[in-house]
């Protein structure tokens, strides 16, 4: 299936410490991107939680923008969000990316995320990406509670290589 990359986020710091209310940390450099690379079992190269073995089963980050507009249509914006305000490593849109992340059953099984593909690179969706209390600062207050159960996945790349904003394939493996 088509879908579009719409942003990327690299970012060597951690913004969000520290209470929400204070605001975030200042980026030392910039953190949009036109383009990434991903690399096997390690993550964006240039990124805080690259080659960070306790950040393995999150890596990357990922969120559809369709969750973003749904915010802005449940808080009744005026203004389109900044998907990089939510720091979530890619941006896409044309499929639902939450549906992918691990979660339990009704009866309390623990089903696994599906694994995936993005352009040339493969990944498996581990947990949901939670919101925080960051994006009711960043984004608008009320926004935690609207990305409830679709803030987005973290993921674990299995193959390297390069993603480029704009059009693309995503493929759910299993």
């Amino acid at each position: 299936m088509r879908v579009e990359l719409v942003a990327f986020v690299v970012s060597r710091e951690h913004a969000f410490e520290g209470r929400p209310q204070d605001g975030p940390r200042p980026d030392p450099e910039r953190v949009a991107r036109t383009e990434i690379e991903v690399r096997a079992d390690l993550g964006i190269v240039g990124d805080r939680y690259y080659a960070q073995a306790i950040h393995k089963n999150a890596a990357v980050t990922l969120i559809d923008a369709a969750s973003l507009d749904e915010v802005e249509r449940v808080l009744d914006l005026d203004a389109p969000l900044d998907p990089h305000l939510t720091r979530r490593n890619i941006t896409l849109r044309g499929f639902p990316i939450d549906e992918l992340a691990a979660h339990r059953a009704s009866d309390g099984t623990r089903i696994p995320g599906r694994r995936f593909t993005l352009g040339s690179i493969t990944f498996q969706a581990n947990r949901p990406a939670n919101p925080c209390a960051w994006m009711d600062e960043v984004l608008a207050p009320g926004a935690m509670k609207a990305l409830r159960s679709h803030g987005g996945i973290r993921a674990t790349p299995l193959t390297s290589g390069t993603l480029r904003l704009g059009p693309t394939d995503l493929n759910v493996l299993d």
